[in-house]
């Protein structure tokens, strides 16, 4: 029986499209052409931060964004706030800690991401950050790690994300049931392969989720 459920952060909880709006305005390219660069990583299996490459080769995302925040030291850049989050997540979270499931968020961001999550003060027992725990999806240790924090087995905790090579697959390796949010380039793109089969249930928004756990058992 699900008795926690864990959610990925990028293009579950976060709309992401501000943050590649203002990365395309900072390398000086129209946001079409950077957007079209990253469905095609995502189309390729490859790594976001090769668009980058494609679009300026020899690029240095380190010192871009060292150079960006000496730049504009009080915006954004490449963080998120209240404006970025999915309109489904505070109800579709509150109605799962409602229901008496333990919420956690937890996915490969960097550790600032923990503060600007925690600011957002979301309906979950707590929130963790792949910088903050040095480790990374879809290393095991992560969903090691994931365990660890609800204090459950493998088999109690549904574990929500994007990706089937970050999330469903690695989660599945790991003994957790998964979910597969069809939301998000990648979203979409893995919905469609066979593969997302794997996956104990593929959704459409977060309100299915609730539903999604009292089914699997």
């Amino acid at each position: 029986m699900v008795r926690a459920v864990v959610f990925d952060i990028g293009e579950t909880l976060i709309d992401e499209t501000r943050i590649w709006t203002r990365w395309a305005e900072r390398i000086g390219v129209s946001h079409f052409v950077l957007m079209g660069a990253l469905g095609g990583m995502a189309a390729l299996d490859r790594p976001h931060g090769e668009a980058f490459e494609i679009i300026r080769p020899g690029i240095d995302l380190v010192a871009e964004e060292a150079a960006w925040e000496r730049d504009d030291p009080d915006g954004l850049r490449n963080h998120f706030d209240g404006d970025d989050l999915y309109p489904d997540v505070r109800a579709a979270l509150g109605a799962l800690r409602e229901a008496g499931y333990q919420v956690i968020i937890a996915g490969n961001q960097p550790r600032r991401a923990y503060d600007a999550l925690v600011a957002l003060e979301l309906p979950a027992d707590s929130v963790h950050t792949s910088e903050g725990w040095g480790v990374a999806k879809p290393q095991p240790e992560f969903f090691a790690k994931v365990a660890a924090v609800a204090g459950r087995e493998p088999g109690e905790i549904l574990y929500v994300g994007d990706r089937l090579d970050n999330d469903v697959l690695p989660a599945g390796r790991a003994g957790m049931r998964t979910a597969l949010l069809r939301r998000g380039p990648w979203g979409y793109l893995h919905a469609a392969r066979p593969e997302a089969g794997a996956a104990d249930v593929v959704v459409d928004d977060l309100h299915e989720v609730l539903a999604a756990a009292r089914r699997l058992t």
